[in-house]
């Protein structure tokens, strides 16, 4: 299902396609963002005026939490990823606030917000800005007050305004459009305060131009009933496009034209998507496996009866693993035991890709070879509990079979058939197979020596 697909005149020929990173559009004498901020401002200033404290304004709406954005650069079918940044939003007493931590992929380059505005309104009360260069700090009120402070030789500038719009802080914007009263064809304009450091112009308005439904599929959670929110950025003529969920008010993704057919799109990494209940305890696990007394003695082989013959006779009836096959061990948790159940029905459900396991699980598997060729192993040093044995080999399933070949017929002088009865003939083949096999031991005493024959009948 496409994001988008809007036409802004018939001059203009602007598409959205997929995931609204393809821009297209006839060539013209006329820079492209003059011309669609001319086409645009016929009727931008019809738009409803939206400010902090107005009554579309709804801060009951906006979700309290962490969440993790990862930021793509895509140009037709290449994404690039950027970096990432984490919106931490917190609502305390009559104040609302949002610090925001920026990233890029390199890890060269950061940057760090604060944002604090009135919890009702969302008037902005204050804002603060860290990067590698400078620090900027602004206090809002009928006058509003600001110190850039430089990391390097450059003097240290103070700044005041006087604006006369009510406005929302630049950086608490995108939340603002979450609170407001979406729906099919809604359309407003918000005027928001940025300052670039340059211009004394500091109040530049975001348009909502339109609002549709949007189905957003998550690869962790599928599917999400949403309003896709397609904003102008009118001092630029940026477009940006917005996908909030209709229930929770999530925002799940944004898009940001940037010209020449390039996008940056944020995706949400889903960082309260915890389908595991249970933690996985490192230490409890890195301990078991290694500061008891007891041990395994094990055998691992496997036994394929499975051909598609009609009769089958397995010549050798015991398929052990080369010499030097790995054999893992670990610790069977509350954890790992949802993780499988989880997984489980997530795959018999096939819409939804399975859950990956916590990293930390593989510090914690402690292997071991088969050391003959009768498929033996040995573990050392185990405490009393109950464990995964795990271990995965290929052989050669030689085996014999019979099949149907014709039918025999008694025949009479005549010609006629007195009786008639199948014909199998024996032959023998060879196949490759897998042996991956998995099972549960208990420990119950420290000191124990326990026997263990790990297979796989088929």
């Amino acid at each position: 299902m496409d994001l988008a697909k809007f036409l802004v005149n018939n001059c203009l020929n602007i598409i959205f396609e997929k995931n609204l990173f393809s821009l297209y559009y006839k060539s013209m004498k006329l820079p492209f963002y003059f011309m669609l901020s001319v086409l645009f401002s016929v009727n931008v200033y019809a738009q409803k005026l939206v400010f902090p404290g107005s009554g579309e304004v709804n801060t009951s709406k906006l979700i309290p939490g962490k969440s993790l954005y990862i930021i793509y650069y895509v140009k037709d079918t290449s994404w690039t990823k950027k970096g990432s940044f984490t919106h931490e939003l917190s609502v305390s007493g009559s104040e609302i606030k949002l610090v925001a931590d920026y990233k890029d992929e390199a890890n060269k380059w950061y940057k760090k917000t604060i944002s604090v505005a009135d919890g009702k309104t969302m008037a902005p009360i204050s804002y603060q800005f860290e990067g590698p260069k400078n620090t900027f700090k602004l206090t809002f009120g009928a006058t509003v007050n600001g110190k850039l402070d430089y990391f390097d030789n450059r003097k240290d500038q103070s700044v005041s305004f006087s604006p006369k719009e009510k406005y929302v802080d630049y950086n608490l914007s995108e939340h603002l459009f979450t609170t407001l009263p979406l729906k099919t064809g809604y359309t407003a304009r918000v005027p928001e305060f940025y300052y670039d450091g340059k211009s004394d112009k500091v109040i530049t308005y975001y348009t909502i131009k339109e609002v549709k439904s949007y189905v957003h599929r998550s690869p962790k959670t599928g599917n999400h009933e949403c309003w896709l929110v397609t904003v102008l950025e009118e001092s630029s003529g940026a477009i940006y496009n917005y996908v909030i969920d209709k229930q929770n008010h999530a925002i799940w993704q944004r898009e940001m034209s940037m010209g020449k057919g390039m996008w940056e799109i944020c995706v949400n990494d889903e960082l309260d998507y915890q389908p595991i209940k249970n933690k996985f305890n490192k230490e409890e696990a890195l301990a078991k496996v290694e500061k008891g007394n007891s041990v395994i003695l094990g055998t691992a082989f496997a036994r394929d009866h499975s051909s598609r013959g009609i009769a089958i006779v397995n010549i050798n009836k015991a398929q052990y693993p080369p010499k030097g096959t790995v054999v893992s061990i670990l610790l069977n948790s509350p954890y790992i035991q949802e993780w499988k159940e989880v997984n489980k029905k997530i795959k018999k459900g096939k819409k939804l890709p399975e859950v990956p396991i916590d990293p930390n699980v593989s510090a914690c598997i402690k292997t071991t070879k088969v050391y003959d060729n009768q498929g033996h192993f040995e573990f050392t040093n185990l405490m009393p509990g109950e464990y995964l044995l795990m271990t995965s080999f290929g052989y050669t399933h030689s085996y014999t079979y019979s099949y149907y070949a014709g039918t025999s017929y008694l025949m009479h002088p005549s010609g006629a058939v007195l009786s008639s009865s199948p014909v199998y003939n024996t032959a023998s083949a060879s196949t490759g197979a897998n042996a991956n096999i998995e099972t549960v031991v208990t420990i119950k005493e420290n000191g124990e020596q326990l026997k263990v024959s790990l297979k796989d009948v088929r």
